[in-house]
């Protein structure tokens, strides 16, 4: 089943200035970026075929692609200057890198690399900069048992912040509770596809606002509620706390890492 990864965004929040151009999937997570980890993500569950939509900072990503370094993050030998590989990340990869353009929104540039997913009756898309341990394989099987054009994976909302609530005409506070406790899901950045999303995205359209709404109002878009580990990137907090997860072991998104008979995650 073929990926659709959108890579082009500016990732303003995660720069350090103007000369800054790195796109937020290649901020770093340990040794590898954000998008290498996504991708691993899906090969977990064997879908290898990635079509990366490239705009904002696409050197960055074709450069580190093209000059791919296995020893990185896999175990070797070295004998008589020669490297022997004991296992490897991307082998198995095929990679189709199409520039979708720097202003594009979501949707636009899935509509700009509609040929390379034309023949598949499902597919998936993501945002390649948010990381999970969701069971990949139970969002499509759900998809595929439906009649659905589209299926999203949603979360608790992930704010931090307390919600108030006050009468009416007064400014006595009736109730405090964490955001994250309300009865709001919040787009999770995990789609499974049918081509009928094609039939909902206009020209310079988004893939939520437009295309899924337009779905949902048709009644043709289903959801995944997941509880599980579910972390964003889209600020240097949220990075650094990746990246110190990573480097505790404390990995729980790594589903490559795990034993087959633990599961991944709670639903």
């Amino acid at each position: 089943m073929k990926v659709v990864l959108f890579c082009g965004g500016y990732g303003m929040r995660m720069r350090n200035g103007p000369a800054d151009d790195v796109p937020k999937p290649m901020q770093m997570v340990g040794p590898r970026p954000l998008l290498w980890h996504v991708m691993r993500y899906y090969a977990h569950f064997g879908h290898t075929e990635f079509i990366l939509c490239l705009g904002y900072g696409a050197r960055h990503i074709t450069d580190f692609f093209l000059s791919y370094t296995e020893t990185a993050s896999n175990d070797f030998v070295l004998r008589g200057g020669e490297v022997e590989l004991l296992s490897t990340d991307i082998s198995d990869w095929s990679i189709t890198f199409v520039h979708t353009g720097i202003e594009s929104p979501i949707g636009e540039r899935l509509r700009r690399v509609r040929k390379y997913v034309d023949g598949e009756e499902i597919f998936l898309a993501n945002y390649a900069d948010v990381l999970t341990d969701a069971p990949l394989d139970v969002m499509v099987d759900n998809l595929a048992a439906s009649d659905a054009g589209a299926s999203m994976m949603v979360v608790p909302p992930q704010s931090s912040f307390h919600c108030v609530e006050f009468r009416e005409n007064s400014n006595r506070v009736s109730g405090i509770s964490s955001a994250s406790r309300l009865p709001l899901w919040e787009n999770a950045g995990y789609f499974v596809l049918r081509q009928e999303i094609f039939d909902h995205l206009p020209e310079n359209g988004d893939l939520v606002e437009d295309g899924c709404a337009a779905l949902a109002e048709k009644d043709r878009l289903i959801a995944y509620p997941y509880r599980g580990f579910w972390q964003p990137a889209d600020t240097f907090k949220e990075r650094a706390a990746l990246d110190a997860a990573y480097e505790s072991g404390a990995r729980p998104w790594m589903l490559w890492e795990r034993p087959a008979s633990i599961p991944a995650g709670v639903r």
